[in-house]
């Protein structure tokens, strides 16, 4: 039932004997005006709003579940809310029947050393089943005729998405072609939703994303990996409402509520590093990071918010050229919506240099997620072409930066099917992990004292 619910880096280095990746010629995303909004607010709406109004009734998710085990219960919650886990939210739906549905901490917050936190992206969240078929199983238990009908809205959207959200491996998110999809199925000008799609589909090979971190957009201009989300961030940020949002309306109360919440998302900071660090060499690895990377990823609170062309970084090319919902006729939707009111979406053929803070929470690395460790990051030969981990948040290689895993000798086609969608097959179209190899002229100590210091970002 959670996969049906659920539905809604490092760019360049060098070394320190080497002259840094010249940042001449890349654009650089300016700063543009975000509407002020109250923190608590945001994070009361984010919590406990009800700004996803479909789903599955409650009065059924009640019957069916429990309580959340400890680890997944949320302080602040309250209402409905406080007897649901993180990333399940209530919501009174337009018919006012309360329903059960996933909320934003579904793709953005997640455990890391067995420490919940919010606005870490989900790296262990699993998109690789048919999210209608738990749906179709739930209204065989429902009786009463309004709440039927609630959850008949509720699996036709997820029939009519069903084939486009679909990752082959658990880990990555279909964010794009999720929202492109949706795009697909909604007037730009009413948002009506519409069974029959009025835009071509995107392709059903959904081209993957590893969640990004959201302490990072108190220094990001741009939202996503392509730089494309600009002007009004807060009502980027509210996109997860198209599954369920029908009007114009309902959409402006949602806004509304999300400016709070960027505002609260502006106040995040990175999880400490919660092991030890050897001070002497993440200060020699400082001196690397500032002569060799920082021209990209910033230094010492400044982030030059450059996007970096795939020719240059040679990371997979997949996203940034016109895929899912930065395809021409989706770019064209959202400049036509509600949402290009205020904000606009214009992909670069290229992808953002994050900035690093807290790197060592956010593995896997690239933004498909390829790449196990920052160690695979600095060295190409490190990385695996075919690789399983166990997504328990507590399976963390200190010394390599990210997670354990295992290098296995085959593909997804070779492996049986129970386990198929825990493997990480990097020739897969998408989920490549080539490119970035600055940080391959590095000496290997110069690459362990950049390790090290990155760990105290």
């Amino acid at each position: 039932m959670r996969v049906t619910l659920v539905i809604l880096l490092l760019a360049a280095c060098g070394s320190s004997g080497h002259t840094p990746v010249s940042t001449a010629g890349f654009e650089q995303i300016p700063a543009e005006p975000q509407r002020a909004g109250d923190p608590a607010k945001g994070y009361d709406y984010l919590i406990n709003g009800g700004y996803i109004t479909c789903g599955i009734p409650q009065s059924l998710y009640s019957r069916v579940f429990g309580p959340p085990a400890a680890a997944d219960k949320l302080t602040g919650r309250t209402g409905e809310n406080a007897s649901l886990p993180y990333f399940y939210s209530a919501a009174t739906s337009s018919e006012g029947i309360q329903v059960v549905s996933a909320n934003c901490l579904t793709c953005h917050g997640s455990k890391i050393n067995g420490k919940l936190v919010v606005g870490l992206g989900a790296a262990a969240g699993d998109f690789t089943s048919d999210p209608s078929t738990d749906v179709d199983a739930a209204g065989s238990l429902i009786s009463d005729p309004t709440e039927k009908a609630e959850w008949q809205r509720f699996d036709d959207r997820m029939h009519a998405i069903a084939g486009y959200t679909q990752t082959k491996t658990i880990g990555v998110n279909p964010a794009d072609n999720l929202t492109a999809s949706l795009m697909a199925h909604r007037d730009p000008s009413t948002l009506a939703w519409s069974d029959t799609p009025l835009l071509d589909l995107p392709p059903d090979l959904v081209v993957p994303v590893d969640v990004p971190p959201w302490w990072r957009m108190s220094k990001k201009h741009a939202m996503f990996y392509t730089a494309a989300g600009r002007g009004d961030h807060a009502r980027i940020e509210m996109a997860a409402s198209l599954l369920c949002t029908d009007s114009v309306a309902e959409a402006t109360a949602i806004d509304a509520a999300f400016v709070d919440v960027r505002a609260w998302i502006e106040t995040l900071t990175p999880p400490a590093w919660p092991f030890a660090v050897d001070s002497a060499l993440a200060a020699q690895g400082q001196t690397v990071f500032e002569a060799s990377c920082a021209s990209c990823h910033g230094s010492a609170g400044a982030y030059p918010n450059f996007v970096i062309p795939t020719v240059e970084v040679g990371t997979d090319p997949a996203l940034a050229t016109g895929a899912s919902q930065y395809a021409a006729r989706f770019v064209q939707w959202f400049a036509a919506s509600f949402w290009g009111g205020v904000s606009q979406l214009d992909p670069q053929p290229g992808y953002i240099a994050p900035p690093l803070d807290g790197i060592w929470a956010t593995a896997p690395f690239f933004h498909n997620g390829s790449v196990p460790t920052i160690e695979g990051v600095l060295d190409s030969s490190k990385r695996p072409r075919y690789w399983t981990r166990t997504f328990v948040s507590t399976d963390y290689d200190q010394a390599a930066v990210g997670w354990k895993f295992t290098a296995v000798d085959h593909g997804q086609a070779q492996e049986p099917t129970a386990t198929r969608s825990k493997l990480y097959d990097t020739t897969q179209p998408g989920y490549g992990n080539g490119g970035h190899l600055f940080g391959d002229s590095l000496s290997d100590a110069d690459r362990s004292a950049v390790i090290e210091y990155l760990k105290t970002l």
